[in-house]
């Protein structure tokens, strides 16, 4: 079986100074007239050059500016992936297969290689009716797969890889370049604008030379098209989802591309979401994508509370999901959903957001709550 391939765009974070706009606000880009500074223990840090943001850390020396020289291409096709690259459609009424019926490529789930040693977790996540796509969490990220420079180990993105082919499951790669989980010797290493672009230039041809006609991967623009010509190319992003200014210069970034032949055919919104507080313009930021001629995808959806759950906090979830899907299901050139792991057992979320959790659709137990009653409804 041949899965599909996409790819993310390259995301060079560049460290520029501390001192006024708030922790996760605005901080540069064209057109700002606010503040370029952020508050202490914030960087500012170059998201694209419509939008800069203060991020969590510190910066102890100023790295280069970097701005690769990237000869644009032919624009590519925004259609939709070829239906011979798409494995068969599963029946029943579980969520991937209610997906495939509403016209979706797929429903899918986040995973780690530690996870795959879970027999009962392994049961769940290799039913195609459940998942019909898979995202490795953390082994193909730039610490994973290239830990020292120019020495590439692939064991880990093999593994899932294998198990999404085993199941006939999409696999999409996560991910070559972005600001956080990158080797010392990158993050580290002083290099000069010229060196840092052969670097990054690299490291994704590599990674997606090695997955060729063989993964949904999310990279770099210009070295992934030269790659795979047959990839897909989107740009994953967080705190898109909802009307402001990142979503405003996200759609700035994607008129720009476009306008100068530099390959994207999709966007992936992350959608890692409060309980209670799940954007209501979602539906209407994805059609804005679309009307630009790319695809959309949610690729990180989880939808946390604070703990302790409540049965009226598990009902709000149970809606919440129910929105998000229904947002994709209604927006033609929304390709599908992914949640960022289908268990409590696994979930991100207590070990970074302190007193939270409860966020996927199955429990620690691998019981369905009530949100995965929503993610079916919706597709239904």
């Amino acid at each position: 079986m041949k899965l599909s391939a996409t790819i993310l765009a390259l995301a060079i974070y560049v460290s520029l100074g501390t001192a006024q706009s708030q922790e996760w606000g605005q901080c540069g880009g064209i057109g700002w007239a606010g503040s370029t500074t952020c508050v202490s223990g914030t960087v500012c840090t170059v998201i694209n050059a419509y939008y800069s943001q203060c991020l969590p850390g510190t910066a102890s020396t100023t790295p280069p500016v970097i701005t690769p020289t990237i000869t644009p291409t032919t624009p590519p096709s925004t259609g939709p992936t070829s239906t011979a690259s798409i494995p068969p459609a599963p029946t029943g009424s579980n969520s991937n297969a209610l997906a495939r019926a509403a016209g979706k490529l797929y429903f899918g789930t986040a995973t780690d290689n530690s996870e795959l040693s879970d027999a009962a977790y392994v049961a769940i996540l290799s039913d195609n009716s459940y998942f019909g796509q898979l995202t490795p969490a953390n082994s193909m990220k730039w610490d994973a797969t290239e830990p020292e420079q120019g020495v590439f180990t692939f064991s880990g993105g093999d593994q899932i890889v294998s198990q999404a082919k085993a199941h006939n499951q999409i696999m999409r790669g996560h991910n070559c370049v972005w600001y956080n989980q990158l080797p010392s010797w990158v993050s580290n290493g002083g290099f000069t604008s010229a060196q840092l672009t052969s670097i990054i230039q690299n490291h994704c041809s590599t990674l997606v030379s090695h997955y060729k006609g063989e993964i949904y991967v999310d990279i770099a623009l210009q070295a992934a098209r030269a790659a795979d010509p047959g990839a897909k190319i989107y740009i994953n992003d967080y705190n898109i989802e909802m009307t402001g200014a990142k979503a405003t210069s996200m759609l700035n970034l994607i008129k720009d591309l476009k306008s100068r032949g530099i390959p994207v055919d999709g966007v992936g919104l992350q959608c890692h979401f409060i309980v209670g507080e799940v954007p209501t313009s979602l539906q209407s930021i994805m059609q804005q994508f679309t009307a630009l001629g790319v695809e959309v995808a949610i690729t990180e959806l989880d939808i946390r509370m604070t703990l302790p759950a409540s049965t009226a906090l598990l009902a709000q979830q149970e809606t919440d999901y129910k929105n998000v899907i229904s947002a994709c299901k209604a927006v033609s050139g929304c390709v599908g959903v992914t949640v960022w792991d289908y268990t409590d057992k696994y979930s991100w979320v207590p070990s970074t957001f302190s007193g939270q959790g409860e966020a996927c659709p199955w429990d620690a137990n691998l019981q369905k709550k009530p949100a995965y009653s929503g993610i079916t409804a919706a597709w239904a």
